[in-house]
């Protein structure tokens, strides 16, 4: 294998998607940032990982079958897989940071709250049968169960509203993939139409 294939392969490209975790693991290992400081690093990566997993579809939508959609394609699990880590290792430090089990029962129904913790939930079963076998198992059922990932999408966005003051660090992650769906929507809508035009004019002939 050579060495740009080697590079270009997928534990190479997971080393790549964990250095941002092994940084800030090593910063909180050091004392330099405590438990506290690593909860909006390791929530921000766990969003940017499965909006960068969301907007692939789109793009293969919007720009059809070129080389870098395949690419793309390829890793889009790794990159959901990536945000699901990003997510546990965000809840491990929002425990130690809580320190015991009775204040986090208390602030548990806070809105801001129960939408990560929801997120996070739905956010197992997509991970656990991201993997071929699971494909075949689930057949169709897969397809339907991954599509909570929007879900998950909503619930994150929602907890990431409710828990900072401020609304732009959200909308500048999450705004692009609206628009992104709405043009794939708007794409595929006149793709219908078109079929619908041409299969109406083959009748009439």
């Amino acid at each position: 294998m050579s060495l740009v294939r080697k590079m270009n392969s997928l534990p190479v490209f997971w080393l790549v998607l964990s250095i941002p975790a092994i940084l800030l693991v090593r910063e909180y290992w050091t004392g330099d940032i405590i438990a506290m400081d690593m909860l909006h690093p390791t929530g921000e990566f766990s969003a940017r990982f499965m909006i960068l997993a969301l907007i692939i579809t789109p793009l293969s939508v919007i720009f059809g079958n070129r080389r870098w959609i395949g690419w793309l394609m390829k890793r889009r699990r790794s990159f959901g897989l990536a945000a699901f880590g990003y997510g546990m290792l965000h809840l491990v430090f929002y425990v130690i940071d809580m320190e015991a089990l009775k204040p986090i029962l208390a602030e548990f129904w806070a809105p801001g709250i129960w939408t990560g913790w929801a997120a996070l939930i739905l956010f197992v079963p997509l991970a656990i049968t991201s993997n071929n076998a699971s494909m075949r198992w689930l057949k169709q059922g897969w397809k339907r169960l991954q599509r909570l990932v929007y879900v998950a999408a909503l619930l994150t966005l929602a907890h990431w509203l409710l828990i900072h003051d401020g609304v732009s660090g959200a909308l500048v992650h999450f705004i692009p993939l609206l628009l992104l769906e709405l043009l794939r929507g708007i794409i595929i809508y006149a793709r219908g139409s078109n079929d619908a035009k041409q299969r109406e004019s083959l009748q009439t002939e």
